[in-house]
């Protein structure tokens, strides 16, 4: 968890906010919880624990679905929301599909020119929203229905059968292959864990070393804590609301990315990305009034709607009642992180 006072922050307010181990309860109760549910799923069906069959999509689901929480909790770290998470994830990857069939490039190459695409189209949001004022909501919100339109038209246009399925060399293997077939002579990784899931670890490090190592990052945090104040502090809050809006266009794009099966692009991809998106981060401990991020929680959350989702699958629950359930976690989340909020300003209160 990362949590960044403001720099005129009293000496009272430090002292009550070291006084709160709630941050690292969460997410060790987070831990215990994605344990606990495991082991009860593995107990009601054995085949839940089965590495090959069940554990294996699950991750590679949860890998990239904690990308897509990465890329919400990037703007929420600025009191933001991006609700074009899964259309930021489907235009980047229509250029990973375009220039695979089309250009024949490389695998990596179309990589990154996803990447690109999704940085881009995040960066043209946050600059609206912060050269208008108009609110992120009412931003990505537009834009979502603009690159709905857009991609679709695009595929059209481009494709015969609406989809890039040219597949370069070793995509199908990013997918479709585990750590198992990674070895260091006799030693090899473990065959429930894809090899995709480097991508959310590498994500993973960076952002935490973003958030928890660098200026830029305290001052995307201080951002989203007290915009005003965050100003008059010198800080660019502008260009930090234009930089969160890239990052999160370039990790949905990533995801975007890593959802393309077996390397089929469709405009499709990311329709589901929007609750995963909220369900992560807040789960994991991110503020959705900005401030507060938790790049490990998200992690947690993720792995623990995961779970849920599989599980419930297994014991035979139909979609309707599993995404009612969904809903109601999210709703729970939103609770605790609204009472988690006024808690923690009447502390400070009190201590001041």
């Amino acid at each position: 968890m990362t949590t960044i006072s403001p720099p005129d922050t009293v000496p009272e307010e430090r002292t009550a906010s070291h006084r709160m181990p709630f941050w690292v309860n969460q997410r060790l109760g987070l831990l215990v919880l994605v344990i606990a549910l495991s082991v009860l799923f593995g107990v009601l069906r054995p085949a839940f624990l089965d590495q090959q069959l069940v554990l294996f999509p699950l991750l590679r689901d949860v890998a990239t679905l904690t990308v897509v929480a990465l890329a919400q909790m990037v703007a929420l770290s600025v009191g933001h929301m991006n609700l074009a998470v899964g259309r930021m994830a489907a235009f980047g990857a229509m250029f990973a599909g375009l220039g695979y069939d089309r250009l024949g490039v490389p695998m990596q190459v179309g990589l990154l020119m996803c990447l690109a695409a999704g940085a881009a189209i995040g960066a043209v949001t946050g600059w609206l929203i912060a050269r208008t004022g108009v609110s992120s909501f009412v931003v990505t919100l537009a834009m979502d229905f603009a690159l709905l339109g857009l991609v679709s038209l695009l595929y059209s246009a481009l494709t015969d059968d609406a989809a890039f399925t040219t597949h370069p060399t070793g995509i199908d293997q990013l997918r479709s292959y585990s750590l198992a077939d990674i070895c260091a002579g006799p030693v090899c990784g473990s065959p429930a864990v894809p090899q995709i899931a480097q991508f959310t670890v590498l994500a993973m490090l960076a952002l935490g070393f973003l958030y928890g190592c660098t200026r830029i990052g305290r001052e995307l945090l201080l951002t989203g804590a007290n915009p005003a104040a965050a100003e008059l502090s010198g800080i660019p809050t502008g260009r930090r609301v234009l930089l969160a809006h890239t990052l999160s266009g370039l990790l949905a794009a990533l995801a975007g990315f890593m959802a393309a099966g077996t390397g089929t692009f469709r405009a499709s991809i990311g329709d589901d990305f929007m609750l995963p998106s909220f369900l992560g981060a807040v789960l994991g401990g991110t503020l959705l009034t900005g401030g507060v991020v938790s790049v490990l929680g998200t992690l947690l959350g993720t792995a623990l709607v995961g779970v849920i989702r599989k599980g419930l699958d297994l014991l035979g629950v139909g979609l309707e009642s599993l995404n009612i359930y969904l809903g109601c976690v999210l709703l729970l989340a939103l609770s605790a992180d609204r009472i988690r909020t006024v808690v923690s300003y009447r502390k400070v209160v009190r201590s001041t």
